[in-house]
């Protein structure tokens, strides 16, 4: 079926082919009795039986309406239209090897290029380490290491990129993915609540509620982000649905400026522990303890198409990331 769109401009797609033109085996069967002369030549030349080539003629025949080949007690040849027919036929084969070797080079480039979109903490704390050990464990074909061309976006983008086949590959950190794409869970996350060090909250001498997060005027990322909506998810689940958050303090596209907002007294955030870690160990961010939430997550790799990843690079770097993690 050809869709509207598919072609150039002024292209006509051709009509569909009829049940009267032979596979591409078939006519290679053809050209092996032009070329040999003889049922019993073709048959050494193909490596089938006699019986084998003389059945697949008078299939083809057959299947065409016309007279391929005239039998002889010195041998066979080929009739006016089978001589014409092998020419078409040689032509026709000649484009298939041109089609097939093109395949090959698309699967080769497949394999040493790889688009990837990753949401912004994948990208920022941990691909860079995955990526690092791959190239290092000897990714690509033949020894030409792999060409990984990375963006780093929210989790709604890269869904997005992903399912319009902008990207291979995409790394995502929200709670949901939608129906139409694959994934795999390569690693886990979990949130934390941070405030800077003369915040009130480091006072405090009982957890934080979910309630009280949720009436607090936090620094958040973006609409779209992974760690908004996992947060959101997370608070959804404990008080309900219809719960209300209070509006942002700010709202900021990366970690690192929700980071440095925090110290400087900006209000609370809540992020992942692998942005934070460093702040954390450094004493210029303070984890507040929270009670009922549970802001543990997946992450996840994503692909539209079937069950497994991609063949090639993707699947390549989805093993070896897997790999990776159930080492540490």
């Amino acid at each position: 079926m050809y869709k509207a769109g598919l072609y150039p401009t002024g292209y006509d797609p051709p009509m569909p082919l009829s049940g009267h033109v032979p596979d591409l085996s078939a006519l290679e069967v053809l050209l092996a009795v032009a070329h040999a002369g003889s049922f019993n030549a073709a048959a050494t030349e193909v490596g089938v039986s006699q019986q084998a080539i003389s059945a697949r003629i008078r299939s083809i025949e057959a299947q065409t309406g016309v007279v391929l080949v005239r039998r002889g007690p010195r041998g066979s040849e080929l009739t006016d239209d089978g001589i014409v027919v092998a020419e078409w036929s040689a032509r026709l084969l000649d484009v298939a090897a041109e089609f097939d070797a093109g395949l090959a080079t698309l699967r080769q480039d497949r394999r040493r290029r790889l688009r990837v979109s990753a949401s912004l903490t994948i990208a920022e704390q941990l691909l860079p380490g995955w990526l690092v050990a791959f190239r290092t464990a000897g990714s690509g074909s033949g020894g030409r290491p792999t060409e990984i061309e990375l963006t780093a976006v929210n989790s709604e983008r890269v869904v997005a990129q992903v399912r319009d086949g902008q990207v291979d590959l995409g790394f995502v950190e929200g709670p949901r993915v939608p129906s139409t794409l694959r994934s795999r869970v390569v690693a886990q996350d979990e949130l934390f609540v941070v405030v800077a060090p003369d915040h009130p909250w480091t006072r405090r001498r009982r957890p934080l509620t979910a309630a009280e997060l949720a009436a607090a005027s936090l620094v958040t990322r973006e609409q779209g982000s992974g760690t908004r909506d996992a947060l959101d998810a997370a608070l959804r689940q404990v008080l309900g649905p219809s719960y209300e958050h209070a509006e942002p303090a700010l709202s900021l596209s990366t970690a690192t400026a929700i980071r440095a907002a925090v110290a400087a007294g900006a209000g609370p955030a809540v992020l992942s522990s692998l942005a934070v870690r460093d702040d954390l160990a450094r004493g210029q961010l303070v984890r507040v303890p929270i009670d009922e939430l549970d802001l543990r997550r997946n992450l996840r790799a994503v692909w539209i198409g079937d069950r497994q990843p991609p063949a090639g690079a993707a699947r390549d770097v989805i093993t070896h990331i897997t790999s990776y993690q159930a080492g540490l």
